[in-house]
């Protein structure tokens, strides 16, 4: 065995597999892959091999498809058996919601090239004439997908890989993996030690116990999963071709043909459901090829309803039964990208539907390991977001909830209960008495509005009951004054003699000179994509106070970590638990705050772009004068305990003044007015700051700062998609991202952002569309829940595009 490698990839299923073709793909061949067993011994090998391309995310749906893609000439290109059966699949709806949801899906597949139709009953019953549709309002036919068989196309990739010169390593366990000194890393095997620049695990449902062995952790939780395969059916045995793969909500489950007999598996939504523990909590580090006693009893109220679906299964005899463990994480995504704090330690595993993922995901995580970045967005997937969520308990909860609404549709609104209160902030108890209702965001409680009556949300694509209440949220804001905790910001301090010098060096903005200046400034990679949005805000010259979105917590607290080179004397702390955060804005914010602070608030004295310490309620804390909704206001940083004692001053004085609650809902309206984008929609790694029309935070006269040379190309070169902000027709919904940009029958781009502006009376959009289509004025079509509505890219932002309430 060699003794040194480029990569090493822990772990043989299928994601580590599509990761070691795809690395050898892009010319990395000093690769690495080591399996304590045989090649899918993990759950690969026991999977039931669909490939759908039926998935509403836009970035995953690029994931499934180029699987799609890949799959069915895998075997030719590699000569490795790979049984790709290419029958399609249809979803059922049940529901108006349901087919809401399809006309979205339909929407992405148009955006990324896979075929779908909408059908009736009747078609259903014309392309498969044994199912029984009653109760069903539509199919989600998608024509281009299929499904595998497993091993075969495991191999395959392994296969290929191999004969681009990379290399697999079986029976070999991973005892122990050490990072050196010089930040490569010792893997120790049974068969000896490897010394590895970059190091990857992809060790399935073993993937904690391999990421403990650098001081990580993930989120995953090993769902016992079951199948059965039928004796063969008559109809099939008659039948020239092959029925698609069926999923249905009413049974929870997918069925379809198994050569001649029926495949069924059943995704459980009662109680009783199993994790497999194993020792500590998780399947021994020993262990391959698991499976577990059948449990027929458990699926047996499933089974009668695909039954009732499918008669002809009815009387058919059961051939085997597969009992065996998929990973599931929090959120259903899988993880893919690095582990916080450990440089070039990568994870790529969590997947529950690994066998239509593998590729794609292998595909994509080797252009983030080879370029620093992949040409779709990540941040979904970027095992950072997380930001430390790995108790069990709360891991287990989610990922239970996960498995069980595999086919139940999660309606925008639609609060979802476990593994809820990870994260609050001491204003909690007082603003829920008060009405609010709560969203989540990286485990943070986050109040979305606030509810006059204490009745919950009806979740919907529409404009539903939220609507109205968060349209007086947004003009108490506007008119008034409102108040939001948005405690959820990810907070740092960057300290030492260095800071300021540092940080000039890692973002393109300049960095404050003066005490208590504040700038907005990017973190961008070496190949100038977008990789973080950070407000800073200089404190002393020494000290700085920065803040980024609560799901970049983690991913941020990287790039301001991991840069740090051995002479710069610099400390990164993250203070995020530490201090809430109190939105207080308005035409009347002054008068409210002046009310509680001895602090001179007059424009002069306090101008916009500024911070300072001030005290409210006797509380020392931090004032920012900026806001995200494009009103006179302050961000007042204070210690979480005494957050109360701030809210309760403010409120009191705030009465007079016509003082509200407001949530994230109008806080999305609000920004949207005034054009501000957002991280993780608008920006994103795969796009550079020219493309998001952001040039002007760039400090071209600074010299050199990372990404300056690469970001500089592209604006010479020009670029081939453009950020453009647009007027939408106006309708009962609004664009939510991932919905397709049309001119006469072309797609010419992507919105990222939608909503409504309750002020203004528009429905607004942020879109990357064809530069041709950019200026303003353009007209193009948008397609929300399958109708084409008219849009309009607008010049300037459609509330007070000169800030002057800001200023004021």
């Amino acid at each position: 065995m060699q003794t040194h490698a480029r990569v090493v990839i822990v772990g043989g299923g299928m994601l580590g597999a599509g990761l070691l073709y795809h690395l050898a793909e892009e010319g990395w061949t000093d690769v690495m892959l080591i399996e304590k067993g045989e090649l899918t011994s993990g759950s690969t090998w026991h999977a039931a091999g669909q490939c759908p391309s039926f998935i509403a995310d836009y970035n995953m749906a690029k994931v499934h498809h180029y699987g799609n893609t890949l799959y069915p000439k895998l075997e030719e290109m590699t000569g490795q058996y790979v049984g790709w059966h290419g029958c399609g699949g249809i979803r059922f709806a049940l529901t108006p919601e349901e087919l809401d949801f399809f006309k979205h899906v339909e929407g992405v597949s148009k955006l990324i090239g896979f075929r779908m139709e909408i059908i009736g009953p009747n078609e259903i019953g014309n392309i498969f004439p044994h199912v029984d549709t009653d109760g069903v309002l539509a199919g989600a036919w998608t024509l281009d997908d299929g499904h595998v068989d497993p091993a075969g196309c495991c191999n395959a990739l392994a296969k290929g890989a191999r004969e681009m010169g990379a290399s697999i390593v079986l029976r070999n366990r991973v005892l122990d993996i050490n990072v050196l000194p010089s930040g490569e890393f010792e893997v120790i095997t049974e068969k000896g030690t490897v010394i590895a620049e970059h190091v990857v695990n992809a060790a399935g449902c073993y993937a904690r116990q391999v990421a403990r062995m650098v001081g990580a952790d993930v989120p995953i939780t090993n769902m016992k999963h079951q199948y059965l395969v039928t004796e063969p059916i008559k109809e099939f045995l008659e039948a020239d071709t092959e029925m698609p793969v069926i999923r249905d909500p009413w049974s929870s489950a997918y069925y379809r043909q198994e050569q001649k007999s029926a495949l069924i598996g059943i995704y459980e939504t009662h109680e009783g459901l199993e994790a497999w523990a194993g020792q500590g909590g998780h399947p021994a580090w020993e262990s391959e090829n698991e499976l577990f006693e059948p449990d027929i009893d458990h699926i047996l109220p499933y089974l009668e309803r695909v039954m009732t679906r499918m008669p002809i299964w009815a009387e058919s005899g059961i051939r085997r039964v597969v009992n065996g463990a998929i990973p599931h994480t929090p959120d259903a995504n899988p993880l893919i990208g690095p582990a916080v704090g450990v440089r070039n330690f990568w994870m790529c595993c969590g997947s529950a539907i690994g066998i239509a993922q593998g590729a794609g995901l292998g595909k994509y995580l080797a252009q983030w390991i080879v370029h620093g970045d992949s040409e779709i967005n990540m941040a979904g997937l970027d095992p950072r977001r997380y930001c430390g969520l790995t108790d069990e308990d709360w891991v287990r909860a989610k990922s239970f909830e996960d498995y069980t609404h595999m086919y139940k549709l999660h309606l925008p609104g639609e609060e979802r209960p476990a593994g809820r209160m990870a994260r609050t902030s001491s204003l909690y108890d007082k603003l829920k008495a008060k009405g609010a209702l709560y969203t989540e965001a990286a485990g943070w409680e986050r109040p979305k509005w606030f509810s006059a009556d204490g009745a919950e949300e009806q979740p919907s694509f529409h404009h539903n009951d939220a609507f109205a209440a968060t349209a007086e949220e947004c003009r108490a804001v506007r008119e008034r004054v409102g108040i939001l905790d948005l405690s959820s910001f990810a907070k740092f301090m960057v300290t030492g003699p260095d800071a300021h010098a540092y940080l000039s060096r890692i973002v393109a903005n300049r960095i404050p000179a003066k005490d208590g200046s504040v700038v907005l400034a990017h973190l961008l990679g070496d190949n100038g994509r977008m990789h973080g949005e950070l407000t800073v805000t200089r404190l002393a010259e020494d000290h700085y106070y920065l803040l980024s979105g609560a799901a970049a917590q983690h991913r941020d607290l990287d790039h301001l970590r991991l840069p740090v080179i051995r002479d710069e004397d610099v400390a990164v702390t993250d203070v995020t638990d530490d201090l809430g955060v109190l939105v207080l804005a308005g035409p009347k914010a002054r008068d409210v705050l002046s009310a509680v602070t001895d602090t001179d608030l007059a424009n002069g004295a306090f101008r916009w772009l500024t911070g300072k310490r001030i005290t409210v309620a006797g509380v020392a804390l931090t004032a920012l004068r900026v806001t995200y909704v494009g009103e006179l206001g302050w961000e007042l940083h204070t210690p979480m305990a005494d957050m109360p004692a701030v809210y309760d001053a403010l409120w009191a004085a705030g009465e007079a003044h016509g003082i509200a609650d407001f949530g994230v809902y109008a806080l999305n309206s609000l920004r949207l007015e005034k054009a501000y984008k957002g991280w993780g929609a608008e920006m994103t790694n795969e796009i550079t700051m020219i493309e998001a029309d952001m040039e002007r935070f760039i400090n071209w006269k600074k010299g050199t700062f990372t990404g300056r040379d690469a970001t500089a190309r592209r604006r010479d070169a020009g670029v081939d998609t453009q950020l453009v902000y647009a007027e939408l027709a106006p309708g009962d919904c609004d664009a939510r991202g991932g919905e397709p940009v049309l001119a006469g029958g072309d797609v010419i781009g992507v919105t990222t952002s939608g909503g409504y502006g309750h002020v203004t009376g528009k429905s607004l959009l942020f879109a990357y569309v064809d530069p041709r289509h950019a200026p303003p004025g353009s007209a193009f079509d948008v397609e929300v829940l399958g109708q084409r509505r008219a849009a309009t890219v607008l010049a300037e932002p459609v509330w007070d595009p000169g800030n002057e309430r800001l200023r004021v």
